[in-house]
């Protein structure tokens, strides 16, 4: 019988370690629940400010507790950390801390992101808000994999994961910086899998496709993209709804499990592709 198949018993991630980035709320809030009910310790990393520049609030402290608090009740050993992802040696701290307190680091997940500023075509985008939003979702999944890559490629396993978007695909009308950086992030997985999969290292993406703002991880990122394209919010989801193939929203849920799966050894072949969860949207 194959020792990875269903018939497991033991937790999926026993004695694994991961950090989570952006994991006040969101995606980030149910990666990290998912992962310590398979029984993972937990660094749980949040910039817990709001940003200038971001023209809606950031997870905040009180969300990043709330969430350490969730995994703690699944039995979780949890850190936490503020840190902003556009700072090199703040990501390296929190690495380091990591491994001070649990000894390792096994599962890195590229969660923090952000969606605006958006909502205008290419020619009207300033060019501190271009930056702003590679910094954020492009280069600071690049620098937690630095921080972190070492450390991984030296034990010689590891799971990287990148939290992209069908905006990593698929081209959106008055997303152009949005779309620039996931197509970067899904460049990025690619390369990195291919550098890192002699020493044992898998670099794999999720590609969420629109997710529904569900208030048990208190998200809000379909709402705010609903407000760049001036969808009024009352009608959003059903809105999304309408270009949605399975005729319904992704949950939190289904990101995280995906991501789930590619931290598990069950995925111990996985490296260097894309798991999208769009509900058939990119199929177009």
């Amino acid at each position: 019988m194959n020792p990875h198949s269903t018939g497991r018993t033991a937790p999926r991630l026993s004695g694994k370690v991961a950090l989570v980035t952006g994991a006040a709320r969101g995606l980030g809030r149910a990666t990290a629940v998912a992962f310590a009910r398979e029984d993972a310790d937990l660094m749980l990393v949040d910039i817990a400010a709001d940003l200038p520049g971001v023209p809606y609030p950031l997870g905040s402290e009180s969300q990043l507790a709330h969430t350490a608090g969730l995994c703690r009740e699944a039995g979780a050993a949890v850190l936490t950390a503020r840190a902003d992802v556009r700072d090199l040696a703040a990501v390296e701290a929190v690495v380091k801390e990591t491994t001070a307190r649990f000894g390792r680091l096994d599962v890195l997940v590229n969660n923090a992101g952000i969606a605006a500023p958006s909502g205008r075509p290419a020619h009207e985008i300033e060019e501190h808000e271009w930056q702003l939003m590679l910094d954020v979702d492009l280069s600071g999944a690049w620098r937690a994999i630095r921080a972190a890559g070492a450390l991984m490629v030296a034990r010689g396993s590891g799971s990287i994961i990148n939290i992209a978007s069908t905006a990593g695909l698929v081209g959106y009308r008055h997303f152009a910086g949005y779309v620039a950086a996931k197509h970067g992030l899904i460049g990025l997985t690619k390369a990195v899998a291919l550098d890192y999969a002699p020493r044992g290292v898998r670099v794999n993406a999720v590609c969420p496709g629109s997710v529904r703002d569900d208030p048990r991880v208190e998200g809000r990122m379909l709402a705010e993209i609903a407000r760049s394209l001036d969808v009024p919010v009352a009608e959003h989801e059903q809105t999304f709804v309408r270009s949605q193939p399975m005729n319904a929203l992704v949950e939190p849920g289904d990101v995280a499990d995906a991501a789930l799966w590619l931290a598990s050894d069950e995925s111990r072949r996985v490296t260097g592709t894309v798991v999208t969860v769009d509900g058939g949207y990119s199929a177009h």
